[in-house]
């Protein structure tokens, strides 16, 4: 039992880790690491600033409230705090994942799934490169505070990802793919995707040239798509970037319309996948964050301190990678919904155009690159030959409005093994997605 101070807001979040790496390079056993740990991250607010600790010794969490306690100042009206007035008291259960727990899963058997999935990567002959991992990680969180909140809640992946490189002459190509699942059992296979995707990379890279670049119609598939959404307009949503930045405050008036009626941006933290969290890093539950509604700017992504600032709620957006960081808002699934189109009918609109079917990465808040893997030019409605594109760029809100088209399917997936960085923070797992999107022009180079 935890003896909270008086006239102070605290909290404490304990999270205990069962987690699995294994790697094969070049078919050789790399790497294999395999832990288990508890630890905390404990913080204290006074009204005015923020007190934090993280321990890898849950017995010293006392010792370690009450040394920040004795750092801050307390207030009588503590709980009048506009800060405080949006952290909640919730308590509940929420563990998924007593059953499938990754740890009961023999070693031997996470290693020949690994062994197995890589097969295809040492039967193919002229790889510059090939890696295979396998990772899983569970981790269960206890969140305790001075209002009564009392939660246990857990979240937890399984991967399979391979990359590779591959050459034709001077021309060369790195792609990847990956599947994932809650449980081990429920991992997909890994094999036929891998087979696909080895074979459409070797094809490009033999025929595909540079793009002869400018301004033109493009269509992003549910990949390329989910990362504009996520990394060149969801971080612009993260409301920590719009304190003391009033002009990006303005740029994010609510009801300012942004696209069509037809364009639908979201965060969806009770989403199955990777971005999943049954509540954040201060004990807010997940929710549906919309984002833009109808075309217009509709929500932001906040936590209970961005919130406080700009007079709004908290959105289960507080977020760390681990107990050695403190919360800041960040994305948990991000996505632009489907429209009523199917892809050959946004393609058969294009007379001269790009197809966007795998991105290296993306960046961007104000104005965006996207740098694809595997393009094909589009001619009088119909996929063409492949080319080689450095990069696509242009103004976020700008492209927001171009947007003239959404299939009908909806298509989430995550980084793979990697996840989403911000500030000091990285790798935190997201999930983004979305259909397949056509917009009307976007700068190709």
């Amino acid at each position: 039992m935890l003896n909270f101070p008086r006239g102070l807001y605290s909290d404490v979040r304990i999270e205990e880790v069962w987690s699995t790496s294994a790697g094969l390079v070049l078919g050789k056993l790399e790497q294999f690491v395999s832990r288990h740990y508890r630890a905390a991250f404990i913080r204290v607010w006074d009204g005015v600033r923020w007190y934090y600790a993280s321990t890898s010794s849950v017995d010293s969490i006392q010792s370690e409230l009450d040394s920040l306690a004795a750092m801050a100042s307390p207030a009588e009206d503590i709980l009048d705090d506009p800060v405080v007035r949006r952290l909640g008291c919730a308590t509940g259960r929420s563990i998924l994942f007593d059953a499938g727990h990754v740890a009961g899963v023999e070693t031997s058997d996470k290693l020949a799934k690994l062994r197995s999935s890589a097969e295809p990567l040492e039967r193919r002959a002229g790889l510059a490169d090939s890696r295979c991992y396998y990772i899983d990680n569970n981790k269960r969180k206890t969140f305790l505070s001075s209002l009564g909140a009392d939660l246990e809640f857990d979240r937890q992946t399984v991967l399979l990802v391979a990359a590779f490189e591959v050459a034709h002459g001077e021309s060369r190509l790195r792609e990847k793919c990956h599947v994932g699942a809650g449980t081990f059992a429920d991992l997909p296979d890994l094999v036929p995707v891998l087979e696909e995707r080895l074979d459409e990379a070797a094809s490009f890279v033999r025929d595909s040239r540079p793009v002869d670049g400018g301004r033109m119609p493009v269509v992003l598939s549910p990949m390329a798509a989910g990362i504009f959404a996520h990394e060149s307009f969801g971080h612009k949503s993260e409301a920590d970037f719009m304190l003391g930045d009033e002009s990006m405050l303005a740029e994010w008036a609510m009801g300012r319309r942004v696209g069509s009626e037809e364009l639908n941006i979201v965060d969806d933290g009770t989403v199955s996948g990777p971005g999943y969290n049954a509540y954040d890093d201060e004990g807010t539950p997940s929710r549906r964050t919309w984002l833009v509604r109808d075309g217009l700017l509709a929500g932001r992504l906040h936590s209970a301190s961005t919130a406080a600032a700009l007079g709004e709620e908290p959105t289960g957006n507080a977020r760390s990678i681990s107990f050695e960081y403190e919360p800041i808002p960040r994305m948990t699934t991000t996505f632009i919904l489907p429209g009523r189109e199917t892809f050959d009918g946004l393609v058969s609109g294009i007379d001269d155009g790009l197809f966007v079917k795998t991105v290296n990465h993306g960046s961007g808040l104000s104005t965006f690159t996207l740098a694809p893997s595997m393009s094909y030019r589009i001619r009088g409605g119909r996929l063409a030959e492949p080319v080689g594109v450095s990069v696509i760029t242009g103004d976020v809100m700008e492209t927001l409005g171009l947007i003239d088209g959404l299939s009908g399917e909806l298509d989430l997936r995550g980084a793979g093994g990697g996840g989403c960085g911000k500030m000091e923070q990285y790798p935190l797992p997201v999930g983004f997605g979305g259909p397949f999107v056509r917009v009307g022009a976007m700068e190709v180079r």
